[in-house]
């Protein structure tokens, strides 16, 4: 990890230029920073489509220099946030407001998933109509440390059914037998299982009630109090990176393919049609992409305080900026 002098804002310099900055209007002051300073954007898995607008936004247009940081399963971006080795990062809503709770201030400032991805594979030839008839019969894998796989088993029990590990996207297991289930990415493992032949059905996690956030841009509250015109700045770069990608991909997936060599070309191009619906909605078409309210906030809080993840509920105000 980097230390923390190369923060926006307060990066080491002699005591003239500090002087000298100081007489310059605030707006100067920001300019200057963010033309100058490096900022790091901390990844929470390997450059793929659901980063193509944080990949594809124009930084240097709005006087940004952005270094991306790939991460992997468990990169603990939020951490990073807090303890300033990276002023931005990509986390989970729920993760976030656990984050909070525990003391890290960490702050949402735009949401690219509106409805989460995550979901339950299972085989199309079983007939199931609806989420809870996963768990009546078969296997299921699943990370029950998740508050999602938590909430399951509250509202629909777990007895009827043996719960392993998830396999972390392998689909293997899966493709062997009619009656194993798996939690997915709906972009990922669902497409993989259909190249392979398999016909499946997708229960989204939504459908529950659970649907934080996802895919979202986070900073802490000391850089957006310190450095508010950058992050309003790098809001604005990356609302446009995601109007761009969307509108097409195909340039920005080139670059990241040429990072991740895994993934080729036709399933970058068939992940960016598909996670659309899950990042423009009629919230967004309304308030703009990346929005998020009050209220789903604060749905969400209650439902991790009644889960027990949070000792307290939390302000729902303190989670996200309007930007």
């Amino acid at each position: 990890m980097r230390p923390n002098k190369r923060s926006l804002g307060y990066h080491q310099g002699n005591m003239q230029r500090r002087a000298f900055l100081a007489t310059l209007p605030a707006i100067s002051f920001l300019t200057s920073c963010s033309s100058t300073s490096k900022l790091r954007l901390a990844l929470n898995w390997k450059p793929d489509p659901q980063f193509g607008g944080f990949y594809g936004a124009p930084y240097k247009e709005h006087k940004l220099d952005v270094e991306i940081l790939p991460g992997g399963a468990g990169t603990p971006t939020v951490q990073m946030i807090g303890a300033g080795s990276a002023e931005f990062g990509i986390v989970s809503a729920d993760e976030l407001v656990v984050a909070r709770s525990r003391g890290n201030d960490v702050v949402a400032l735009f949401a690219v998933f509106q409805d989460t991805p995550q979901g339950i594979m299972v085989h199309e030839e079983r007939g199931l109509m609806a989420i809870e008839e996963v768990f009546e019969e078969g296997t299921v894998a699943l990370q029950k440390g998740l508050p999602y796989a938590r909430l399951l088993e509250k509202q629909f029990k777990f007895d009827q059914v043996k719960i392993v590990p998830s396999p972390g996207g392998d689909i293997t297991a899966f493709l062997n037998d009619p009656l194993f289930a798996q939690q997915c990415f709906v972009m990922s493992e669902p497409l993989q299982a259909r190249h392979k032949g398999a016909k499946v059905t997708v229960f989204p996690v939504a459908d529950t009630g659970y649907n934080p956030y996802t895919t979202v841009l986070a900073t802490s509250g000391t850089f957006l109090k310190n450095n508010a015109g950058v992050v309003e700045q790098m809001v604005a770069a990356v609302r446009e990176g995601w109007r761009a990608y969307l509108d097409n991909p195909k340039p920005t997936n080139d670059k990241m393919q040429a990072l991740n060599p895994s993934m080729d070309a036709a399933t970058f191009a068939e992940v960016a049609e598909a996670q659309k619906p899950f990042i423009e909605n009629e919230d967004t078409q309304g308030m703009g992409l990346g929005s998020m309210t009050r209220e789903r906030w604060q749905k969400l809080i209650d439902q991790l305080h009644g889960l027990g993840d949070i000792p307290e509920a939390i302000p729902p105000d303190d989670c996200f900026r309007k930007i």
